[in-house]
């Protein structure tokens, strides 16, 4: 039996994936601004920040899955 997939959920998918890129985003945004506003030498996005911010793409995809189908 074919499960294909319906208007709905690829909606839903859609703005899961943009809510979770949004959230990485904001990471990085205030990574890179948050301690070092100086200017000055090494500042940026480090690779410790770009990590974090794909764990919290990855958690905000899972955690706004959606349900079980009733």
């Amino acid at each position: 039996m074919p499960t294909g997939r319906t208007v709905r959920d690829v909606r839903d998918r859609g703005l899961r994936t943009f809510i979770a890129l949004l959230a990485g985003l904001a990471v990085i945004y205030f990574g890179a601004t948050g301690h070092r506003s100086n200017g000055g030498e090494g500042s940026g996005v480090s690779g410790g920040v770009v990590l974090v911010a794909l764990l919290v793409a990855g958690l905000v995809w899972y955690l706004i899955r959606p349900g079980p189908a009733k």
